[in-house]
């Protein structure tokens, strides 16, 4: 189920659009808290099915992409999504408990940062910030 919300605008100063996805409802309840927390419009999905149809949908400034969705491969979704002519600079993000990716990230087509499950908030936090000022 996507969840979606209008892109707001404050004094001129752009509200970023996150995407999170992962199969996990209480991961992505967590995610979506923490960040709102920071300032950040937050969207989620629970599913890896309708994921390039979201981001066309929202644009977001990032996406967090859990690596299993439901037995779709969240590597795969992130290929797609880096070899998407309109999508590609999109920064993504990959998180998972069960995967070390650190190894994926200088691959072509790979996500630009990981984080591990359980992440630390303030992992969180700083990986998206960074994310979104690079």
């Amino acid at each position: 189920m996507l969840m979606a919300y209008r892109s707001l605008t404050i004094d001129n100063i752009k509200i970023m659009k996150i995407l999170a996805v992962d199969d996990d409802r209480d991961i992505v309840d967590v995610i979506q808290i923490i960040l709102e927390d920071e300032g950040y419009e937050v969207s989620t999905l629970t599913s890896g099915i309708d994921v390039l149809s979201a981001i066309a949908s929202i644009r977001p400034d990032l996406i967090l992409l859990d690596v299993m969705l439901g037995g779709i491969d969240g590597r795969d979704i992130c290929r797609q999504i880096k070899t998407h002519e309109i999508f590609k600079n999109i920064p993504v993000v990959m998180i998972s408990a069960s995967h070390n990716l650190q190894s994926l990230l200088r691959l072509p087509d790979s996500p630009n940062d990981f984080i591990a499950k359980p992440f630390d908030i303030d992992s969180l936090v700083k990986t998206v910030k960074a994310q979104l000022a690079a």
